[in-house]
C-alpha cells in the first residue's frame, strides 16, 4: 500500500467517532502510559527482592483475585450507579493502592496490598466497555474498539521499554510513577467524560428500573455468552503469560528486567503499527474463523518460546502472539457487545471481565508452579495446547450460526436475549 493508501486508512479508520469518545480515548492511553505492576511486579519480587517463582506467582494471582472480585462488583455498579461514577472510583482508588505498594516491604503486606491493587485496577474495565458501546454507533464499533485498543498498546509499548529501564534504577519510581498516572487518567474522566448511561425513553434520568431487570442471574443463565465467557478465559490464560510466566522464563535464563522490557514492548509496538490495517481486514473477513486461527496463533505462538535462547528469538514468538491478540481482541469484544442487552451492558462486560480476571489469577500460580517443577517448557506446550482447546471450542460454539447472522443479528434491547432463541454474533469489535 502507498503511503497516500496508508494515510487515507489511517484517516478512515478514526474518522467520525464522537468527541467524547476521544477524551474516554485519551484517558485510556493516559492509563496505560503509567502501565507498571501489572508489567514488573513477577520481576520485582523475584530479582529485586529474592523470592520464588512461585511466591511471585501467588502474589501475582492474589492480584488477579482482586480483579475477579471486583469485576462482577463493578459490572452491576456501571448498570445501576453509571459509567462515570464506577470510572472514577477505580482511577481514585488505583492509584492510592499502587503508591502504597511500592512501599510494603513485608511478604504479607505485599500480597495483601496487591489483592487491593487487583481489586481497584480491574473495576474501571467494565465501565470503559460499556461507554464504548453506549456512545459509538454499532456500524462502527469494530473501528473503536480497535482504536480504543490501539491507544492500549501504545501506551504499552511506550511505558513497558521506558519502566524496564527505570526498574534499573528504582522500582519503587515505577510504582509512584504509575500512580500519578493513574490520577491524571481520573482528573481527564472527571473534567471531560459525561455519563453515557442509557435513559428510559422520555425521562431525563438513567433507566435504572430497566437496569434491575437484567441481573447476574440472567446472564449466567445465557449459554451462548458464557460459553464466550469460557473460551476468553482460556484465551487470557495465554496471553497473560506474556506477563506471568515470560518475564520469570526470561530472569531464569539470565536476562535483565530492561532485556525483558525491550522484547516484550514488541508487543505493543506491533500492534500500533498493524492494528489499524488489521481492522480494515477483519471488517471483511468471517469472525468464526478469525476466532479460530487467533486461537491457534495464540498457543502456537508461545508455544514457540520453548526454543527461544536470545532477546532476538523472544522477539519473533512475541510477535507472533501479537497478531492473534490484534486479530481477537477487537473480534471478540464485538461478540461481547452483541450478546449484551443495552440496559445490562455492565452486567455483561462484568461477566466478560471476569474471565481476564480469572485468567490473571489462575496464570500465575499456573506459570509459577509449572516453571518451578518442571520447566519453562512445559508450560509453553501447555499453551499450545489450550490454544488448540479454545480454536476448537469457538468451532463448536458457532459451528451452527450462518454467516449473515454472526455479521448481522440486532442485540436484545432490555433484557436478556430471547429465551429460546440463539443470539447472534455482530461482526464487530
Amino acid at each position: 500500500m502507498s503511503v497516500a493508501g496508508l494515510r487515507r486508512a489511517a484517516r478512515e479508520a478514526v474518522s467520525g467517532f464522537p468527541r467524547e469518545f476521544w477524551w474516554l480515548w485519551t484517558s485510556t492511553l493516559v492509563n496505560r502510559l503509567g502501565a507498571f505492576v501489572a508489567t514488573f511486579m513477577a520481576l520485582y519480587l523475584t530479582l529485586d527482592r529474592g523470592y520464588s517463582a512461585s511466591y511471585a506467582g501467588l502474589v501475582v494471582a492474589l492480584h488477579g483475585l482482586g480483579g475477579v472480585v471486583s469485576s462482577l462488583v463493578a459490572g452491576v455498579m456501571t448498570d445501576r450507579f453509571g459509567r462515570r461514577p464506577t470510572m472514577l472510583v477505580a482511577q481514585l482508588s488505583t492509584a492510592v493502592s499502587v503508591a502504597v505498594l511500592g512501599f510494603m516491604v513485608h511478604p504479607v503486606a505485599i500480597a495483601a496490598v496487591a489483592f487491593v491493587v487487583g481489586m481497584a485496577s480491574s473495576a474501571s474495565r467494565p465501565a470503559v466497555q460499556a461507554m464504548i458501546a453506549d456512545i459509538v454507533p454499532a456500524k462502527d464499533r469494530v473501528r473503536a474498539f480497535s482504536v480504543n485498543y490501539w491507544a492500549i498498546n501504545l501506551g504499552f509499548a511506550v511505558s513497558s521499554a521506558g519502566a524496564g529501564f527505570v526498574a534499573e534504577y528504582s522500582y519503587l519510581a515505577g510504582f509512584v510513577g504509575e500512580a500519578v498516572m493513574t490520577l491524571i487518567c481520573a482528573v481527564v474522566v472527571f473534567m471531560k467524560v459525561p455519563e453515557s448511561r442509557p435513559q428510559e425513553a422520555g425521562s431525563a434520568l438513567p433507566d435504572a428500573t430497566a437496569a434491575d431487570g437484567v441481573r447476574l442471574g440472567t446472564v449466567l443463565r445465557d449459554g451462548r455468552f458464557m460459553g464466550v465467557v469460557g473460551l476468553s478465559f482460556v484465551i487470557a490464560l495465554i496471553f497473560q503469560q506474556g506477563y506471568v510466566g515470560l518475564p520469570v522464563a526470561m530472569g531464569a535464563d539470565g536476562f535483565s528486567s530492561s532485556d525483558f522490557g525491550a522484547a516484550v514492548a514488541v508487543n505493543g509496538v506491533l500492534i500500533v503499527v498493524l492494528q489499524i490495517p488489521v481492522t480494515r481486514f477483519i471488517q471483511s473477513r468471517d469472525p468464526r474463523r478469525l476466532l479460530i486461527v487467533s486461537s491457534l496463533l495464540a498457543g502456537y505462538g508461545f508455544g514457540l518460546t520453548a526454543f527461544a535462547g536470545s532477546v532476538g528469538v523472544y522477539a519473533l514468538t512475541i510477535c507472533v502472539w501479537t497478531v492473534a491478540e490484534i486479530v481477537n481482541a477487537p473480534v471478540q469484544n464485538g461478540l461481547v457487545v452483541q450478546l449484551s442487552p443495552v440496559h445490562g451492558r455492565g452486567r455483561y462486560q462484568g461477566m466478560y471481565a471476569l474471565s481476564w480476571s480469572a485468567a490473571a489469577l489462575v496464570a500465575p500460580l499456573m506459570s509459577g508452579v509449572v516453571i518451578d517443577r518442571f520447566g519453562a517448557g512445559w508450560l509453553w506446550g501447555t499453551c499450545a495446547v489450550l490454544g488448540t482447546a479454545a480454536a476448537f471450542g469457538y468451532w463448536l460454539l458457532m459451528r451452527n450460526l450462518p454467516r449473515d447472522d454472526v455479521a448481522s443479528a440486532p442485540a436484545v434491547s432490555g433484557g436478556s436475549p430471547v429465551v429460546g432463541s440463539e443470539p447472534a454474533v455482530e461482526k464487530a469489535a
